[in-house]
């Protein structure tokens, strides 16, 4: 700990929002830069605690005190060297993960925690423009092949590490580009695509093959992969939404926010979107049904896309303004959260159902009826509560169920769990041989870091598996003819 005072000399301090008015007309980050000599005195505020509950907060279990320190004392090279040696892809969570590490802070007993979050971004960024963070591809290749479906942070970081331990990878991704939601479902000013494809370019020059357009258990047969590689990794993520059952959910106008949000994001790549199936907020009158970090997302989008105006309804009560008793520390806090579209605009309600929609003549949604209720478990309905509200489009964003079923997961007849995710024993194998799961397709809708961290503890598990090949030869390596040691 280079500043053994450090924590009761400086205030928590954040890098500023750029100004509502200005980012609200454009998709880059909304965050200006910070001094390096504010994120050192930042750096200097943490307390190298005797137990750091940091690393236990961290999915990754990143050793967050020692990267502090080391930009407190401006070691930036090694700074990036020790957050990369838990954590493939800090530029992602520095800025999209919620920081369930800076909840479990040891300062924000009784203080504001560390700013681990935003030290964490800028270290991983400062590695890139100094040109420190370069391939590594493997020294050595052990021959055997390992297919990785789902391009999202879990395949990814399965597949760098993988990699790295020697085998042959190939990632397949259904949508025409590498990265899954963090391609497609994260909007940009939470994380411009160029950020995305630096790390990208890295993976490919490291070894790693993409295919792209290849929907396996679709357009490309599950079976196809079980003849060609020694081990298949299913980290295809949740993608099956929570649906709104209610009468007039069929009128047009009323989408999955995984509908809405792709779209933009292809067209901030330069994709031309069919006017005929194109979703915009443009001028209309938008209701977000679902209150996290989705609905955020949506909400944010919209104000991007002018609309004329944004309610957010969320079925849950208002959560408390600071941390709930029952979420004492250093458990991840329930309480208010303010993101940044939230104040950009728009109306925000709690306690809200909607109990059906109404249109026009052509089958068009034009009244969303809603009616406030208690608090769960029940949810009961309030008597004389009852409203309606205009609406134009409608944005569902109540979650993911699981994985989608049909397909892959039912051509290879891996078991499911109770809640419809793919079972696996400890080690991430499936009830198939040779095939494992990670990510969200394993755990259900979880965050980014959590996915990291499946990706690596899967491919470590993989990589076992692929060593000890020789004592049960994988079908693959026999249907290509290899001579196995028995």
């Amino acid at each position: 700990m280079g500043k053994p005072t450090g924590f009761m000399e400086f205030d928590r301090e954040l890098p500023q929002r750029r100004p509502v008015a200005q980012r609200i007309n454009d998709w880059f980050e909304i965050y200006q830069e910070f001094p390096e000599d504010k994120l050192k005195a930042q750096g200097a505020r943490c307390m190298d605690c005797g137990v750091p509950f940091c690393h236990n907060g961290c999915p990754v279990n990143n050793i967050i005190p020692d990267w502090n320190d080391l930009v407190y004392q401006g070691r930036w090279k090694d700074a990036v060297r020790r957050l990369h040696s838990t954590n493939n892809f800090p530029d992602f969570t520095g800025r999209i993960c919620p920081a369930p590490c800076e909840a479990a802070c040891v300062l924000g007993i009784n203080a504001p925690p560390v700013t681990i979050k935003n030290i964490e971004k800028n270290i991983v960024d400062r590695g890139f423009d100094e040109g420190w963070i370069k391939p590594e591809p493997p020294k050595f290749r052990t021959g055997k092949k390992v297919a990785i479906v789902g391009s999202g942070p879990a395949g990814l970081a399965a597949a760098q590490q993988l990699n790295r331990a020697g085998h042959w990878v190939t990632v397949y991704e259904k949508a025409d580009r590498i990265g899954g939601l963090l391609r497609y479902g994260i909007p940009n000013f939470k994380l411009e695509k160029r950020v995305l494809d630096r790390r990208l370019e890295q993976l490919a020059a490291e070894g790693i093959r993409f295919v792209t357009k290849a929907h396996v258990g679709k357009t490309l047969p599950v079976q196809d992969l079980q003849h060609e590689y020694d081990a298949i990794l299913l980290a295809g993520g949740a993608e099956q939404p929570r649906d709104l059952p209610v009468p007039g959910r069929e009128l047009k106008g009323i989408h999955f926010a995984m509908e809405f949000l792709p779209q933009q994001n292809r067209r901030n790549e330069g994709d031309i979107v069919p006017d005929a199936g194109a979703i915009l907020a443009t001028g209309k009158r938008v209701v977000i049904i679902g209150g996290g970090d989705t609905g955020a997302d949506c909400l944010g989008t919209s104000h991007r896309q002018k609309a004329l105006s944004v309610h957010q309804f969320e079925i849950m009560p208002m959560p408390p303004q600071d941390r709930a008793p029952q979420t004492p520390w250093p458990l991840w806090p329930m309480q208010l959260r303010v993101e940044s579209s939230h104040e950009e605009g728009g109306v925000r309600e709690w306690s809200v159902a909607t109990q059906k929609f109404t249109g026009d003549e052509h089958g068009n949604v034009k009244q969303l009826h809603g009616i406030r209720v208690g608090p769960p478990p029940k949810f009961e309905t309030i008597a004389g509560t009852e409203f309606t509200m205009d609406a134009d489009l409608v944005l569902l964003a109540m979650g993911f169920s699981g994985p989608v079923r049909n397909g892959m997961i039912e051509q290879l007849g891996v078991v499911l769990d109770p809640r419809g995710n793919v079972a696996t024993d400890d080690q991430y194998a499936t009830s198939v041989p040779g095939v494992f799961a990670a990510g969200d397709m394993r755990r259900g809708q979880s965050l980014v870091v959590w996915a990291i961290a499946e990706g690596r503890k899967a491919a470590a598990s993989v990589d076992s598996y692929l060593k000890t090949a020789h004592i049960q030869p994988t079908f693959a390596a026999v249907r290509r003819g290899e001579r196995v040691s028995l």
